[in-house]
């Protein structure tokens, strides 16, 4: 049966004609292509590779850039695709949010004209595939700690260093890289840099047996005297604060994606409940479910007005990372508080693989860490609105 959504107070009201036809779009598509066969990628461990290509002609990847054969959509549009994705799967999604938003965006945003047209159509087609390394074993919600070292040697650099935990790491044909650079003058600053698989003293490492994002590659990335030409450097990457606003742009995705995995445990609980009979009537007819059904439609409707918000405030210019901090904060806690909830209504079948809600609920608790831990995000906002750092 074709998913109808979840729009308690008709918040389609409030999306553009074309911001409709894309998420309907996408709707369809998760629902023709990725439904049949996400529960089997996930049940093995796989990450749906014949998709990349699909997503790029339907113009998922890099879908708010400008130029260079992406879509060029605004950042509602962008926004409701991330949340059909993710209503299949968080590894799905976690692709196209990996690919558009950390890969292409620091290219697109920092890159030469040159690093543009060589990458960013083939990346938008899917023709080839990005990552972004930031986060290292040590450090991750600490990233000014980051120990990767880029040298300049003659006409280029060399890289040493370790990255890890890295959507699409695995099957990236290129690496949006983030080093220390020593340029010769004053202390190294962080940079990126564009490495290509291939490239001599480059290696990557899958890690297996994750309980979460198992239809997702998460891997390390490993720099060994790794060789990269001077092209190799985003040049207008300056300082930690570039990686940061990179990373803003994912949590935006990140706070739409999750409201659809949401709508999807919370559409499952309602109709298993209406469906499910105990003691001669459905569950659906008990206080205790229903009061269930409710809290989890209310946890969605909240989040669906506050990343419609966000993708306004956005699209005038005006939205701030802190309140893009409160929005990936609120929303991942919500849709993983739903998808407990459900898995509830759903008994012991909420533990099998023919239901959505574990899958979901497991994906999501990696989804409440990566891209800014609850806590981190929680400090930000803090800090915020005291004007007082407790990061320390």
């Amino acid at each position: 049966m074709p998913f109808r959504g979840v729009d308690y107070y008709a918040i389609d009201s409030l999306l553009s004609e074309e911001e409709r036809l894309v998420r309907d779009t996408f709707r369809r598509f998760v629902d023709e292509e990725v439904m049949p066969i996400i529960a089997g990628h996930f049940r093995d461990g796989t990450f749906p590779k014949h998709l990349i290509q699909r997503l790029g002609a339907l113009g998922a990847l890099g879908p708010s850039l400008q130029g260079y054969g992406c879509a060029g959509l605004g950042p509602v549009a962008y926004g409701l695709i991330m949340q059909e994705l993710e209503r299949g799967d968080s590894g799905v999604r976690s692709f196209a949010s990996v690919q558009g938003s950390l890969a292409m965006y620091p290219i697109h945003t920092f890159g030469t004209e040159e690093q543009k047209r060589k990458y960013l159509p083939k990346m938008a087609a899917g023709e080839l595939v990005g990552c972004f390394g930031l986060t290292e074993p040590d450090f991750g919600s600490n990233p000014q700690g980051m120990r990767t070292t880029a040298r300049r040697v003659g006409q280029g650099w060399v890289l040493n260093g370790e990255k890890r935990w890295i959507t699409n790491g695995g099957i990236a044909d290129l690496a949006v890289v983030w080093a220390r650079a020593d340029e010769g003058a004053g202390s190294p600053r962080i940079r990126g840099f564009v490495v290509e698989r291939g490239a001599k003293g480059f290696s990557t490492r899958d890690i297996h047996g994750k309980f979460s994002l198992r239809a997702s590659v998460t891997s390390e990335l490993v720099f060994e005297d790794c060789q990269v030409p001077e092209s190799a450097l985003l040049p207008g990457t300056d300082g930690l604060k570039s990686a940061l606003q990179v990373l803003d742009q994912a949590r935006f995705g990140i706070s739409f994606g999750v409201v659809g995995a949401a709508m999807a445990c919370y559409e499952e609980a309602l109709s298993y409940a209406k469906e499910r009979v105990q003691f001669s009537r459905p569950i659906a007819g008990y206080q205790l479910v229903q009061a269930k059904l409710v809290d989890m439609l209310e946890k969605i409707t909240n989040a669906q007005l506050l990343a419609w918000r966000l993708g306004r405030l956005k699209e005038a210019g005006q939205a701030r990372a802190q309140q893009t901090s409160l929005a990936k904060r609120h929303n991942v806690r919500i849709a993983l508080e739903v998808a407990r909830t459900a898995r509830d209504v759903l008994g012991a079948n909420g533990v099998t693989d023919e239901y959505q809600a574990g899958r979901h609920m497991c994906n999501l608790e990696s989804v409440f860490t990566y891209e800014g831990t609850d806590h981190i995000h929680t400090l930000v906002l803090g800090q915020d609105i005291t004007g007082l750092n407790a990061f320390t």
